[in-house]
């Protein structure tokens, strides 16, 4: 096995889950590396490390990423002590960087690339992946008594496509496109609004929400939508401090991929 002073891990996406998942492992320890598209679409940006894809930096709970032009940027950037992004939708960098660990944390619901042997540990986050056939672990991300298990073999439960409960509600607190085009967001992040109000307009059309609470998160204006996309979400505990924390979910799972990363590196 080949070691490095401080062992590195490459996270494929930077959306407010994979941000849970870098954040504990750069407390940890570990030294990490994220990518993520031309046009993030993370909704929970205010908790996600993609941000400085276009802010050009974002600070999570005290850990800092920094948006890196190319690969010796994001050396140098690491040297630092704080998390490259790139804009690397392939995860190209993987050649370059030749990690020890590769998280998949994309979310697709599906692998749309990720092999066994792209590194000595290769980390599925979510359905879409088998452990011992295209990753060596799977980390469950389904909200419930399973949230954050680390699957040795075999795959994690099944996308049933229903949002997972918060404060009494699932698809409701979802907000949604209302029609293909350019987002607007016409509230903020922490801003409480009513059902019925108007929240955004994508494609010309008003983007209403379904419940009253606080807006936990809403994707940044100009990115394209197309209808019925997820675009934000509405939080009816209206706690401030949780739009602009890390959530419990991204918690357990990160806690999830520093498990087995821990216990691949102890041998277990």
């Amino acid at each position: 096995m080949k070691w490095r002073t401080v062992m590195e891990v490459l996270i494929k996406g930077a959306g407010d889950l994979a941000t849970g998942i870098g954040w504990r492992l750069v407390r940890a320890g570990y030294t990490v590396w994220m990518t993520d598209l031309e046009i993030p679409t993370a909704v929970r940006r205010s908790v996600s490390f993609s941000r400085a894809v276009y802010e050009g930096e974002a600070e999570v709970e005290g850990i800092r990423a920094k948006f890196a032009k190319n690969f010796e940027d994001g050396r140098r950037i690491a040297s630092e002590g704080l998390i490259p992004v790139f804009v690397d939708g392939e995860a190209k960098i993987l050649k370059s960087l030749r990690p020890e660990v590769l998280v998949d944390a994309i979310m697709a619901k599906k692998n749309i690339g990720t092999k066994i042997d792209d590194a000595a540990l290769v980390i599925g986050v979510g359905p879409g992946f088998t452990a011992g056939a295209d990753c060596h672990r799977v980390i469950e991300t389904k909200r419930g008594h399973y949230l954050g298990r680390v699957i040795d073999s075999g795959s994690a439960i099944p996308n049933t496509g229903v949002p997972g409960n918060i404060g009494g509600y699932t698809v409701e607190r979802i907000i949604r496109a209302a029609g293909d085009g350019r987002f607007v967001p016409l509230v903020d992040i922490g801003d409480t609004v009513e059902a019925g109000q108007t929240v955004a307009v994508s494609g010309s059309l008003p983007v209403k929400a379904r419940i009253s609470g606080i807006v936990r998160g809403i994707l940044q204006e100009g990115v394209y939508v197309t209808k019925g996309m997820k675009a934000g979400d509405i939080d009816a505990r209206c706690e401030r401090n949780h739009c602009f924390t890390i959530s419990d979910k991204a918690r357990a799972i990160g806690g999830g991929v520093l498990e087995a990363v821990c216990g691949w590196e102890h041998g277990i």
